[in-house]
Order: C-alpha cells, then structure tokens, then sequence
C-alpha cells in the first residue's frame, strides 16, 4: 500500500503545530500562569519546552520517518532490529494507539461543547445568562449525559470528512486554513482586549516575575506536565505524523519551529484571556472546563462587544480544536490501514464507528475519561516511544535518522540527552501525575 504523505515541510509543520495547539494551551495553561508567579512560571516551562522539544519531539518525529509508519508498525520493527520479533513491540504498541484513540474520543466530547458555544454566540443563546451561575447552569446542562449529542456527532462528522481525504489532501489542506486563522483571531482579541480598562494590571502581572515562585518545587513540576501535554507527546500523533514525511526534510529544524509556535500559541491565550478576566474584576482560579464555558462567557457578557468577541474566540477554539482532534484519530487510523491493509475510506470508517459509539456513550463522565487518558496513559505512551527509539533501536541508527536531512546537525550530546533526560523526565512526569492526581 503507497502511503500518502505532507506535501511540503510547511505543511507538516503547520499540522504538527494544529495537533500541539489545544485545550492545554487555551483552558489550562493562562490558570497555570495566573496560579504559580505570572512570569515566573514561564521560566521553567520555556526550559522544559526547549528541553522536551530538542529530545522527545524530535525522536518521535524521526522514529516515525525511519519506520515509515505509526506505533504499531514502528515498535515492530524496533524489536525485530533488536532480535526480539515483530509481535512483541506490536503488541507494545497498542497502548499508544488506544491511548490515541481513547483521548480522540474523550476530548470529541469537548469539540462538541465548543460548537454548541460557537453556534450559540451568533444567536445570542449562549450569552443568555446574566450572572457566574446562570452560566455554570447552563454549561452543566450542555455536560450532562447525552446533553449535546447533536453536536457532538456534528464535531465527529467534521474530523471525519477531514481525515477521509487524506494527509495532502485532508489534513494538511485544513490545517494550512484553520491554524493561520486560529492565530490571527487570537492575536485581534488580544490587541481588543489590551485597550480595555484593567488590562494594564494584567500586563504587569504577566511580565513582572514573582520570584519567590521560582523556590518553588511545584511551578517547576507543573511547568514540565505542561510541557508534556502542550507538546502533544505520547507515542502516537507527532510519531505518525512523522512516518509521512519525506526523507530531505530537516526533523531538528522542524521540532524546533512547532515548540515555538506552540509556545507561542500559549502565550497568546495567556495575554488574552488573563487580561479579559482583569477587565471583568475577576480572578482566573483555575483550568478546566470551567475557564472556557462559564467563566470566559461570563467575562464577555460585561465586556464592550462582548459578542462579537464571544463569536471570534469560539470559531478559534473550533480551529484548535479540530486540529488536535484530526491528529488524535489519525493514529488509530493509521494502524487499521498498516496492520490490515484497509483502504484509507474503510479505516477512517471502522474508527468513525466504533470511536463514534463509545464517545456518545461516555458524555457523563468525561472528566474522568480524559484525566485517565492525559494523567496515566499518555506519559507511558511517550515513554515507550523513547524507549523504542533512543533505547532498542540503538545509538547508531538514533544518529543516522535525527541527522538525514539536517542541515545542522546535532552535537553529540543529543544521544545521552534523550536516552537519560527524556526518558528520566518522562518517568517523572508519570510518577508526579500519578501522585498528584493532574499536572496537566
């Protein structure tokens, strides 16, 4: 079967940087930076990006390059090279690939809520309440078991018809449109909300470090869960979105360019939606769901052109949303089309159904589902990548894969860096998330 493939290392780019730009970057990281020292929290998570991007990022995209194909046939071919045989790491690789497949399924819940949200701020019905609670009513009702089926198929029916035309043509034709849109409308309410009253308090807040945070051993522990999780690593999506790239692409370069922007995308969020809460005299307590459905609304019902400003960051989140939602499918896709020979239309079916039905099944508990997901099974997906790649496959093939295409090629640090510091900080992200119960 001929795999398809990006058109361009922009287009590859700009898909990487769709799948990264998410929840975590809109809902969870503008509470981190409001709750751990404004600016001092950057520090350590641009460290930690810098860090997990030059190692883990780049591993997984060339991982996935080298083997021409997602987990399933990537671990394969890891253990077979290691003498070990091909249905060992096969057999590995399905955590990833249900761990792909399961927070695709958890996190089509949410696309579905922001849709409801999108359509409901051009009529007027979500800006219908008048106070905090009148929208946490409100948002329970949308959350509530079967309470959004709706659109919830609607958001799974528009992932779909995207993947089903495949990567040149599906993927990274919507993400070329969808992410320079995703910024554009971000960066314009940023600039809108920035002339505001009270915006200037959040601007201070934001670029006036409190050190004392920096002392503190948990900012440097949720600033490296949150680098995890905006970075999009767990074995799966930038790995199979790595097995579609041509041989003369430069992986390093590559991995470098979507860490910033998803940084930037991060940061973005931040000074929008801080200075948005400043304007309405409140204070960002806290991430999750919350944030985006009942807080954020609330904020833009007291602000001048609140509507319209309701409407533009729905449309965005939309964007964000689905990007990361294509990516999340995409590597359940991949493994039906690599292990059984499926044609692209049959594979993207299969998932369609059976993702489809246990989503509708699971809309009660959500929360729950995605925390399993993000806390347990996605830092022991990234884990097995690096594992796979920097450990198995060994320092000599690591070398060749990273360096083919490079036109700066990295020093030799880079190996012990990824085999002690990745693998160990991802270890560390896994023991912390299990113990703490979320760190992003």
């Amino acid at each position: 079967m001929e795999r398809d493939n990006f058109r361009s290392k922009t287009g590859f780019i700009i898909a990487c940087v769709g799948s990264a730009v998410g929840m975590g970057n809109i809902w969870l990281f503008p509470a981190r930076v409001s709750q751990l020292g404004g600016a001092a929290f950057l520090i350590p998570y641009f460290i930690c990006v810098v860090v997990i991007g030059v190692t883990g990022v780049v591993g997984e995209m060339a991982f996935g390059r080298a083997m021409k194909s997602g987990p399933m046939g990537a671990f394969g071919k890891a253990t077979e090279m290691a003498g070990k045989g091909k249905s060992l790491g096969e057999t590995l690789a399905l955590l990833p690939v249900l761990c792909s497949l399961a927070l695709a399924i958890g996190y089509s819940v949410v696309v579905g809520w922001i849709l409801k949200y999108m359509v409901g701020s051009f009529t007027g019905s979500a800006l219908a309440p008048t106070d905090v609670d009148g929208f946490g009513a409100m948002f329970g009702q949308t959350a509530s078991s079967f309470g959004s089926v709706g659109w919830h198929v609607l958001a799974l029916a528009l992932t779909f018809f995207i993947m089903v035309y495949g990567i040149s043509s599906g993927i990274e034709r919507a993400n070329k449109v969808m992410m320079p849109l995703f910024f554009i409308m971000f960066v314009g309410m940023a600039i809108y909300i920035g002339t505001l009253p009270g915006a200037g308090e959040a601007y201070r807040f934001l670029l006036h470090p409190d050190w004392k945070a920096l002392g503190e051993p948990m900012t440097w522990v949720y600033a490296l869960g949150q680098a995890f999780f905006s970075l999009s690593l767990a074995g799966s999506g930038t790995l199979v979105y790595g097995s579609y790239l041509k041989k003369d692409v430069d992986i390093p370069s590559s991995a470098k360019t979507v860490a910033l922007w998803d940084t930037i995308a991060a940061l973005v969020a931040a000074f929008t939606i801080i200075p948005a809460m400043a304007t309405a005299g409140q204070e960002l307590t806290g991430g999750g769901p919350g944030l985006m459905f009942i807080f954020l609304p609330n904020v833009f019902g007291q602000m001048p052109g609140g509507r319209v400003l309701m409407m533009i960051f729905f449309i965005a989140v939309t964007f964000a949303g689905l990007t990361s939602l294509v990516n999340l499918f995409e590597t359940p896709v991949e493994a039906l089309q690599a292990k059984l020979g499926l044609s692209r239309k049959t594979a993207v079916g299969v998932i369609a159904v059976v993702g489809g039905g246990i989503a509708l099944c699971i809309e009660g508990i959500v929360s729950d589902w995605m925390d399993v997901c993000s806390i347990y099974l996605c830092p022991l997906g990234a884990l097995m990548a690096g594992i796979m790649f920097f450990w198995v496959c060994g320092k000599a093939f690591v070398r060749q894969e990273i360096d083919k295409g490079a036109k700066k090629k990295l020093g030799g640090w880079y190996e012990y860096a990824s085999k002690y510091v990745f693998c160990g900080l991802t270890i560390l992200v896994l023991v912390l998330g299990t113990a703490l119960g979320s760190i992003g």
